[in-house]
């Protein structure tokens, strides 16, 4: 195989003995370093780890790999367990920090980890798991690391290397292999330059930049297939049906089309499923969305019919920007506005890198061409420049370790633990005055362990080992536990118990009326996270432990009544895929409890609880294997 200049220089450094990390631009071709590593153990009969950021991600890597590595790979991603003890093994990146802190753990037997995407380690909510993996690295294992450009990746590479002791590589590529052409539609004309974009007439604005316009100009202008990304799950909807006016189609992919998506239909059993008829009229015509609500199926099913090259607009949110291997010749932006978890606000550079550099396919395409709708209303033209032409942001560490983590280190290093702090990228990054600030925050959670009896005697209680196994829940599930109502549960409560420990209301959620059986089920958790949270606020602990919310139980009690997935939709406004990774979530903290010092009886009361629910269309391996 020829390799790019980037490429080789990366495998050189591997086939030295080094640990590498590449930071390149979406669809460079950084897999292709991480497939050399996996090709090498094979050889050599040893073994590697290949974390990914997101399930679908690992879920499509599973499905990439198994095709050129056949059985020699495995998932592990807590709702899926497949050839768990194979040579390369794929998972979440929290199923590896797991790992990486346990006791007793199978980690020496790895060469090898691959962090796929590790920009991530500045991402709010999970960007800390990236950082305890990194600093846990078992000394033995070599890493390579995978990033989207970030201007601070030698400040990254020296923080690892002064933590680990051992040299790193770094590995920059600012080049593109297909480059990329900007465009704007404002007013409802195309422009190719920000200077174009004017503010005169915006107050008819909405009413002339039309995105039937700009499909139309795309396809008069051979510039499709062309993926359509837009931040809103029903506004793919809507937009899709604006343009079922055109047909990219000819007759002979007419043909191919509709043979191909009955045959996946087939296959992912969605033959008479509601949505994927709905989906036929749009598919006929080279359309399809992709969004989160949908079921996982139906969406493998719409990336299958993309990678095949005949659909030739497709609209979607974010997720299908991320690793997910899906080109296109053209990328528009409906807007250049998202929300961002507690704001919304102007896209990050590095977010619309990761989105534009699906455009351009390496091979087939000499060049790639992203599309960008302006409402200068909305977003100035000084805001345009930054996204695009501006310098991608420094990853920045956004370190805060879990209750479980806490734990975890207290019953290894003790009074100790807050030597370990320094080694954080955080504490490399920060100042004197934020180091102390996040140093407090620590101080502060091994006082509220201590002083809710999860520590004793220098030791972790039983409430305090049974904490240490449920990361991110642990708090609440443990009172639960100490005060003997986890173990009483009967099946219903503790399925209703912990769809509602992971449930994420939008604002627009209802809350249902609820059964007798969840109302009682509520009131016992408000009180005791009441309790926690006064806690928490005394010493000032933040984020503060997540809430119960109840919206999906009647769902659930209908789902464990045996009822169709079809009928258990009528009792929620929750999307079909919502539904899905939800309960896909509950199913894991169902397999987290089974780790724990609980009676025996109540793990099997869990494990018969996990195969009422993990049945049809919530079975994520019966996917996979499919």
């Amino acid at each position: 195989m020829i390799y790019d200049q980037f490429q080789e220089k990366a495998i050189n450094y591997i086939k030295e003995g080094y640990s590498v990390i590449v930071s390149a631009p979406t669809g460079a071709g950084k897999t292709v370093i991480a497939e050399y590593i996996i090709n090498d153990c094979l050889v050599k009969g040893t073994k590697a780890i290949y974390t990914a950021p997101i399930k679908a991600l690992s879920n499509q890597k599973f499905r990439d790999f198994q095709e050129n590595f056949k059985d020699h790979i495995g998932i592990l991603t807590g709702d899926v367990t497949i050839n768990p003890s194979a040579s390369i093994l794929i998972m979440t990146t929290e199923i590896f920090r797991n790992k990486v802190l346990a006791e007793e753990t199978n980690l020496d037997e790895y060469s090898w980890i691959i962090f796929d995407e590790i920009h991530y380690l500045d991402d709010y909510e999970r960007g800390t798991v990236w950082e305890e993996s990194l600093i846990f690295l078992p000394p033995k294992m070599k890493m390579l690391a995978l990033s989207a450009t970030i201007p601070n990746i030698d400040e990254f590479s020296k923080w690892l290397e002064a933590i680990h002791k051992k040299p790193l590589k770094v590995v920059k590529e600012d080049k593109r292999p297909v480059p990329l052409h900007f465009f704007f539609q404002c007013h409802n004309k195309i422009l190719d330059k920000t200077s174009h974009i004017t503010n005169s007439g915006h107050h008819e604005h909405f009413k002339f930049n039309k995105p039937v316009s700009l499909i139309k100009y795309l396809f008069e202008n051979n510039k499709l297939p062309c993926i359509y990304f837009c931040f809103s799950r029903r506004h793919c909807e809507r937009l899709a049906e604006e343009i079922l006016r055109f047909d990219f189609l000819n007759y002979d992919e007419k043909q191919n089309i509709k043979t191909l998506y009955t045959e996946l239909r087939q296959r992912f059993d969605l033959l008479d499923e509601k949505n994927a008829d709905i989906m036929l009229p749009f598919i006929e015509k080279g359309i399809a969305f992709h969004h989160a609500g949908m079921m996982p199926t139906l969406k493998e099913v719409i990336e299958r019919l993309f990678t095949s090259r005949l659909i030739k607009v497709i609209f979607t949110t974010e997720t299908f920007a991320l690793g997910i291997n899906m080109p296109a010749r053209t990328v528009v932006f409906n807007e250049l506005r998202k929300f961002y978890g507690n704001f919304y606000g102007t896209l990050k550079t590095r977010d619309f890198y990761q989105m534009a550099g699906r455009a351009g396919r390496r091979g087939i395409d000499e060049e790639g061409f992203v599309y960008s709708r302006i409402n200068p209303r909305y977003t100035s033209v000084q805001e345009v420049n930054k996204v695009i032409y501006g310098s991608p942001e420094k990853v920045e560490s956004k370190f805060n370790a879990s209750y479980a983590t806490v734990l975890n280190l207290y019953s290894k290093y003790k009074e100790k633990l807050y030597e370990i702090y320094p080694l954080s990228f955080h504490y490399f990054q920060a100042n004197k005055h934020s180091r102390q600030k996040a140093l407090d925050l620590l101080y502060n959670k091994v006082r509220l362990l201590k002083d809710l009896g999860y520590i004793k005697n220098n030791a972790l209680t039983k409430k305090g080992d049974f904490a240490s196994k449920i990361y991110g829940y642990e708090l609440s599930l443990a009172e639960l536990y100490e005060k003997g109502i986890l173990e009483n549960l009967s099946e219903i409560e503790l399925g209703i118990l912990c769809v509602s420990l992971v449930f994420e209301p939008r604002k627009t959620s209802i809350l249902p009326k609820l059964t007798k059986t969840s109302k009682s089920l509520k009131n016992i958790t408000d009180t005791v996270l009441d309790n926690i949270e006064k806690y928490e606020k005394k010493l000032k602990i933040t984020p503060i432990s997540k809430k119960y919310y109840y919206h999906l139980s009647p769902c659930l009690e209908a789902w464990i009544r045996n009822e169709s997935f079809d009928n258990i939709l009528t009792h929620t406004d929750s999307d079909e895929g919502e539904i899905i990774r939800y309960f896909r979530m509950a199913i894991q903290i169902l397999r987290e409890l089974m780790d724990t010092p609980c009676s025996q009886e109540f793990k099997e009361k869990t494990l018969k609880l996990i195969r009422i629910i993990n049945r049809d269309i919530i079975d994520a391996e019966k996917q996979l294997r499919g």
